[in-house]
């Protein structure tokens, strides 16, 4: 990671893709060599398997995902009125109805619903500004 430098116009989850994949076959290939820990023959067998790949894969991924989400969710709770954010967290986050979020607010449920549209809508924006369609 030290000589790793950002560069927005490509894909940082790619680029982690292309890392893990490399790191995988690396550690699959020490692993042959030999001269490795006695262990159990079923783990290594498990390990060496394509879906054991594919699952660390798929692990990163909803990591990150799981990342860029909470980055992007601080970021819009920066952005707008609190009573705005509530409306979008009851509904969206904790499932409220409409009903029960507009009396708890004291707005209209109509205003609850605007203010959970609006907030997704910037989710949405601010997913794609940190992690561009394109770049995956």
């Amino acid at each position: 990671m030290q000589s790793f430098t950002y560069d927005p116009a490509k894909s940082f989850r790619g680029w982690l893709k292309t890392l893990t994949h490399h790191a995988w076959f690396d550690w699959l290939e020490s692993q042959r060599r030999g001269g490795a820990g006695s262990g159990d023959a079923e783990v290594l067998r498990r390990l060496e398997t394509v879906e054991a790949r594919d699952d660390l894969v798929q692990q990163l991924a909803k990591a990150f995902d799981a990342e860029l989400l909470e980055e992007a969710l601080a970021r819009v709770r920066l952005r707008v009125a609190p009573h705005t954010w509530e409306a979008f967290h009851l509904l969206a986050l904790e499932g409220w109805s409409g009903a029960q979020a507009a009396e708890k607010l004291h707005m209209k449920v109509a205003n609850v619903f605007v203010a959970k549209s609006n907030v997704q809508k910037m989710l949405q924006e601010t997913i794609q500004a940190l992690d561009p369609p394109d770049a995956q």
